[in-house]
């Protein structure tokens, strides 16, 4: 992040909710009607900071359990599609339900597991975009091309570097082969082997 940074390639913001509260104590949250445990993100200090720095150019993400499964297609459409992200970092038992309704884009989950908050869903779904943005990663495009989830939709091959030999294991003898077309043939049958045995839900 720090080289996209440099690079000119991405500029981050944050956002105090409380700047936005119009009581004395600065109040963001309020219990749920109806009942229940928790509490809510009030919608008025939440619509007044998304207001504030919203463009025509936005594009506004909540962040929760809810949401879309996040995958590798998602973080490519946000990094060449959409300008100007805005990430909404849910609390408690969430943000008011009109909020979701009027200034909400899109709803983003990263597992089926619930955190303390959204801080930490933003920063993985912002890491795994920005990773993508031209130049921030070395190597050039290849980089990003050949991995997990990539062109291909399957898990990344086996790799290796030096020594040739660790403890016992040597390194498969078609990587020094230097016949480049057969070590991209036993790359692809090493990633369908792999996804076949890890997450054959993609084959």
């Amino acid at each position: 992040m720090k080289r996209a940074v440099a690079l000119g390639a991405v500029e981050f913001n944050t956002i105090d909710l409380r700047d936005f509260a119009t009581d004395k104590h600065r109040t963001t949250d309020d219990r749920p009607f109806g009942g229940g445990p928790g509490m809510v993100l009030k919608p008025e200090p939440l619509a007044a900071a998304i207001q504030s720095v919203c463009t025509p150019q936005s594009h506004v993400i909540f962040m929760t359990p809810q949401g879309t499964p996040f995958k590798q297609e998602k973080a490519r459409e946000l990094a060449t599609i959409q300008q100007h992200l805005i990430f909404i970092c849910g609390h408690y038992e969430g943000i008011d339900e009109r909020i979701r309704e009027t200034l909400i884009d899109e709803e983003i989950s990263i597992g089926d597991y619930v955190l303390t908050n959204g801080v930490l869903a933003a920063a993985v779904v912002t890491d795994a975009v920005v990773r993508l943005l031209p130049g921030v990663l070395g190597g050039g495009a290849e980089a990003v091309e050949e991995e997990s989830f990539s062109e291909t939709g399957l898990l990344d091959y086996p790799q290796y570097t030096r020594p040739p030999l660790f403890n016992g294991m040597a390194v498969p003898e078609i990587l020094f082969s230097g016949d480049h077309g057969k070590i991209a043939q036993w790359r692809l049958e090493q990633s369908k082997k792999r996804t076949q045995h890890r997450r054959p839900d993609l084959i």
